[in-house]
């Protein structure tokens, strides 16, 4: 599922399309990630945090089920959008928690290479499948639900006209705070903006001079994680 897909259908498509996509494909995807869970070492599985998770995608994976004999309109397409919230709120702190698990594990049995890099091959797939889960729960929930986004531009939690420079601004901005905070200082940054279009541009990444900004369709809370970790 592409971004220019889901661009696409959020311009065009409707609540009961979406709705009927997502009953078919959210459980699937739910039952793929408890698969590749119970795949883990028990070690890891049975630690009070991991079980947590556990349970988490296993109601997820029950709600959605039972709602299958539901027809998808009317009220019953609202209750399905607060579903998806719900299940979304509920999935909110996956990350910290399997993480959580993590060290649960390794501070009852210790350091295990074998162990550990199955971890973090799981890890790896498992947040990745965990990201385009959430990523399609929120277009639903920002199209169809209550959630709308203010920014007229946006469809859903894409933006079609993202500023890559704005984004990193703001990253660097994020990272330069969290920086002073723990070292007392933290160091400048310069851009080159290579653009097809214009000439080449150089400056201060605190300044707001949008000459020649490279501007792409994407989901810019994504771009900014992405750019916040890297220069961090």
């Amino acid at each position: 599922m592409s971004l220019k897909k889901l661009t696409v259908f959020g311009q065009a498509g409707s609540a009961q399309e979406s709705a009927k996509f997502l009953l078919e494909e959210l459980p699937v995807r739910l039952a793929n990630i408890m698969q590749e869970i119970h795949l883990l070492p028990e070690r890891l599985v049975q630690t009070p945090s991991a079980s947590m998770v556990v349970g988490w995608y296993e109601q997820s994976f029950r709600e959605l089920v039972d709602f299958e004999d539901h027809a998808l309109e009317g009220k019953n397409l609202d209750k399905f959008t607060d579903m998806l919230a719900g299940i979304r709120d509920r999935h909110s702190r996956v990350v910290e928690t399997m993480a959580e698990g993590v060290m649960e594990m390794q501070e009852r049995h210790g350091s295990d290479m074998v162990i550990n890099n199955q971890v973090q091959y799981f890890l790896d797939r498992f947040y990745m499948m965990r990201i385009s889960i959430r990523m399609l729960i929120n277009q639903h929930v920002l199209l169809f639900g209550p959630e709308l986004n203010k920014e007229r531009r946006f469809v859903g939690s894409i933006d079609p006209n993202c500023n890559v420079v704005e984004i990193l601004d703001n990253a660097y901005h994020d990272a330069k705070y969290l920086c002073e905070h723990y070292y007392a200082g933290s160091p400048d940054i310069s851009t080159r903006l290579l653009n097809g279009i214009c000439s080449i541009i150089s400056k201060r990444i605190d300044l707001a001079d949008e000459t020649g900004a490279i501007r792409l369709t994407y989901v810019p809370s994504h771009l900014h994680h992405i750019l916040f970790e890297l220069i961090k």
